[in-house]
């Protein structure tokens, strides 16, 4: 089963960061929350376990508009809300990976048409976002 959508690119980990960070404003999406998951990991579980997962960040997306029709619509969709967005990048690699949510796991869960037109606008938006970051790599 896949639950999101992924690009691996050629590009710094701070590079990376920068332009998921700006490919999702131009989606309309804001960055909520920051989750520094090696920064974590290192002060909760050490040095080694912050070590082995690389740099990770998970940033909570949100586009305001679209989660205001979707609560609206179905108050408990506010459980699926941030729309998930990581980037990663393994000790040692070359490459960093994007990779957002899948809005359409909502539509898995809930069978409501206003849900599903939600879902697949943040899709789109979370997909061109990834198009984005792919199509500025080498400029």
């Amino acid at each position: 089963m896949t639950y999101t959508h992924a690009i691996t690119v050629p590009l710094s980990w701070q590079d990376a960061v920068e332009r998921t960070r700006g490919a999702l404003a131009e989606q309309g999406f804001g960055v909520l929350t920051e989750i520094d998951v090696k920064a974590t990991f290192t002060q909760k579980l050490g040095q080694e376990a912050g070590a082995s997962v690389g740099d990770y960040i998970i940033l909570g997306a949100c586009n305001p508009q679209l989660a205001q029709r979707g609560i609206t619509a179905e108050p408990q969709l506010g459980a699926l809300l941030p729309c998930n967005v990581v980037v990663r990048r393994a000790p040692a690699a070359t490459e960093t990976t994007i990779e957002a949510i899948d809005p359409q796991t909502m539509v898995k869960l809930s069978q409501s048409d206003a849900t599903r037109e939600v879902a697949n606008e943040a899709d789109a938006r979370l997909q061109a976002a990834l198009k984005e970051i792919s199509g500025t790599v080498g400029t």
